[in-house]
């Protein structure tokens, strides 16, 4: 099996998504599966002005390199953003020439703060993978009340919320 690429969906620092991130690593690891995290907070200060407008650096080429080429399974971990996920992870998909997600497949887990673990967002971003003609696993995860679920180490300890992560990572690595 290829590895997959896990998405940390925003670019804000020390998040609860790049915690649920790590978790998802930690797993994936567990059940000897080639992963890596793209966390879109390294993404380069600049790709909103150069690499959204076809100006290509070298350093957001490096990134489609290393995570987004010739990977065929993506989890995208995103949060809430007032409704929706970050816009830095809309900026980043319009970022890449549509026809690399194509034919690809797409799991998606929703981190909130709140009681709906960003069930719209997640809903959005289907249809934005849709659209650019990725598959999505049907068994969205939404994580509610992350912080709640968290240890004082800051590690996923919520016993009921890994095993439906496990259960959700058994049924994606069959799909």
């Amino acid at each position: 099996m290829d590895s997959i690429t896990i998405i940390s969906a925003t670019n804000r620092i020390d998040s609860n998504t790049e915690k649920i991130a790590n978790y998802y690593l930690s797993v994936l690891k567990s059940k000897n599966i080639k992963a890596a995290i793209l966390n879109l907070k390294d993404l380069p200060e600049t790709f909103l002005t150069s690499d959204l407008y076809s100006k290509r650096t070298s350093e957001f080429q490096k990134i489609i390199d290393n995570y987004i080429e010739n990977q065929q399974k993506f989890i995208f971990i995103t949060p809430e953003y007032n409704g929706s996920f970050a816009g830095v992870l809309k900026v980043f998909l319009d970022a890449i020439p549509p026809k690399t997600w194509q034919d690809n497949k797409a799991c998606l887990v929703g981190v909130s703060a709140g009681r709906a673990g960003n069930l719209r967002g997640l809903d959005h971003l289907t249809n934005i993978l849709n659209y650019l003609k990725v598959n999505v696993y049907y068994n969205k995860l939404p994580i509610s009340l992350v912080a709640n679920l968290l240890d004082a180490s800051n590690t996923l300890s919520d016993d009921e919320t890994q095993k439906v992560i496990d259960l959700q990572l058994e049924g994606f690595l069959k799909f």
